[in-house]
């Protein structure tokens, strides 16, 4: 069923230096949001993760990204990770990291102990056997968490997003796209949660298969028939899996004003090489995976310039900006895609914004000039 197909890839799966800074390569303002998914960084960097500006000099990967445009972080909260990775602790630290430099935080709250995608929504371990109501003040107490210890160290999440690419719904089975009134209840207690404890943090609601226009109806028109409250509409486009870079332009123009609501791209990526650096293939391997944008540091590049101007050209100023996914999320042993094997390995370190010595690329430059 098209609406709720698998993106089963994704299981697989947030001082300026001139030499690391290049200037913008469009004429007019600047997106509001050039954003950086770095999720997998406290992991990396505890296991012995290097990055480097584009001259070779060792720095803080927030500083790299901060001092080349990148004003905005995302970090995805999972419940009870097996490694301990990617919850309230790590958060709240590379928060802190981020704001004393100036950037925004949103959270990614996956409402699961592992990948949430549009392939599964596992409820974490420990919510399994809860009633509904159960669940729904299960949803609101962990989300208020938190975001609450967030706004208690004084660094309130900018935006948070109650899920995580929710094309067939959250917490399965209790909040599954063939239960609507259980899906809007926990998603409308997400951002009940959201605005008791931070105020002021904006609530995106976010889809993976970012050109499928049936897709994007038929849920936001159906979240609105169920009284599904937010404030701004999260979109994944991947260009090699996703459809046509015309078909996601047209997508999101209409989803803007369809829904009157502010637009991101809070997950998009693309391949700077096919070669492998950790010994587990890659998961997109092609040299040229999208037509016309080799797997290069210069397709990668020119990847991150052309969805920045989408997302740019949205009607009516609609258009927020856009996050790349995993930028940090190198080849450092030990810091896999499975949280519960240490022995897997990374398939992304090819479409991460650092190359295999830890340098900065150029579509990092290219994201934060955007």
């Amino acid at each position: 069923m098209r609406r709720i197909r698998a993106v089963l890839a994704a299981a697989l799966l947030a001082m300026v230096l001139p030499l690391a800074v290049a200037s913008p390569a469009h004429a007019g303002p600047g997106l509001a949001i050039r954003g950086a998914d770095v999720s997998s960084l406290a992991k990396s960097e505890a296991l012995g993760g290097v990055y480097r500006y584009a001259d070779g000099r060792r720095g803080d990967a927030l500083a790299i990204l901060r001092d080349a445009g990148v004003n905005y972080i995302r970090l995805k909260v999972w419940v009870n990770p097996a490694d301990g990775y990617n919850t309230k602790t790590q958060v709240l630290a590379i928060a802190a990291r981020a704001k004393a430099l100036g950037q925004k935080v949103l959270v990614d709250f996956h409402y699961s102990d592992t990948w949430a995608d549009p392939g599964k929504q596992t409820k974490p371990a420990a919510w399994e056997n809860l009633s509904f109501d159960e669940l729904r003040q299960a949803v609101y107490d962990h989300t208020a968490d938190v975001l609450g210890a967030l706004a208690a160290q004084g660094t309130p999440a900018d935006m948070a997003q109650i899920g995580n690419e929710l094309n067939g719904g959250l917490l399965w089975p209790d909040g599954r796209y063939d239960n609507w009134p259980g899906m809007a209840a926990l998603l409308n207690a997400g951002y009940d949660a959201v605005k008791a404890v931070s105020p002021g943090t904006q609530v995106m609601l976010h889809l993976a298969d970012g050109a499928d226009n049936d897709l994007y109806r038929w849920w936001f028109d159906t979240a609105a028939q169920h009284g599904v409250r937010y404030d701004v509409i999260g979109l994944s486009y991947y260009p090699y899996w996703h459809g046509t870079i015309a078909e996601f332009q047209a997508n999101i123009n209409d989803v803007a004003l369809r829904y009157r609501k502010p637009v991101v791209l809070v997950e998009t990526a693309y391949p700077f090489t096919t070669a492998d650096a950790d010994g587990w293939e890659n998961i997109i391997t092609s040299a040229e995976p999208y037509p016309g944008y080799r797997a290069t540091p210069g397709g990668q590049a020119a990847m991150v310039r052309e969805l920045a101007r989408v997302v740019r050209q949205v009607p009516n100023g609609l258009g927020l900006g856009l996050f790349y996914w995993e930028a940090t999320w190198t080849g450092v042993p030990g810091n896999g895609w499975d949280p519960a094997d240490p022995s897997s390995g990374n398939a992304w370190e090819n479409q991460a914004l650092f190359d295999y010595s830890g340098r900065a690329l150029p579509g990092l430059n290219a994201l934060g000039g955007s």
